[in-house]
């Protein structure tokens, strides 16, 4: 049997300065689980400003501002985010304040407490979690939000009266 269950192939020999070494070689390597959290804010530390990008980030300290996603946010019962959050997945067991907009799906744990308005397609709340804001359920992935484009208005001359 190989390292970690796996397949031996064949066992080589090499001869190094009278020294006898064994070797395994293996069908294919071992793969090691895929992490779970790519990004963790430590219990800690606070962020200010935005955070951006794609992958998986828990919280369990503080971030002062925005956070921007396509992903996964966890915010553990020690984090805090004060700000909006936009995310494919979020699951909330510290305190948001600001508003949620989950693409696929919104946890709000049992130690979890939002302070604003949520979005999603979604929602699960336990026994326990708390909201303080609106609730808005929408068919299908929600869209992300796109900026409001004001046109200038015609104007239109009138023909006097002469």
């Amino acid at each position: 049997m190989g390292l970690f269950g796996g397949q031996v192939k064949t066992t080589a020999q090499t001869e190094y300065q009278g020294a006898v070494e064994e070797r395994e070689e293996f069908e294919e390597m071992p793969q090691l689980p895929e992490p779970h959290t790519n990004t963790v804010i430590a219990k800690d530390l606070t962020v200010r400003g935005t955070l951006q990008g794609e992958g998986v980030v828990q919280i369990e300290g503080v971030v002062e501002g925005e956070v921007c996603l396509k992903g996964y946010v966890i915010v553990t019962p020690t984090g805090v985010i004060k700000g909006p959050i936009e995310a494919d997945v979020i699951r909330i067991a510290g305190i948001v304040e600001g508003n949620v907009v989950a693409h696929d799906h919104l946890r709000l744990e049992k130690t979890g407490a939002v302070d604003g308005d949520v979005s999603t397609v979604s929602f699960v709340i336990e026994d326990g979690g708390r909201l303080n804001g609106r609730t808005t359920m929408v068919k299908g992935k929600t869209p992300t939000p796109q900026p409001v484009r004001v046109s200038q208005p015609e104007v239109i001359e009138q023909a006097g009266e002469d």
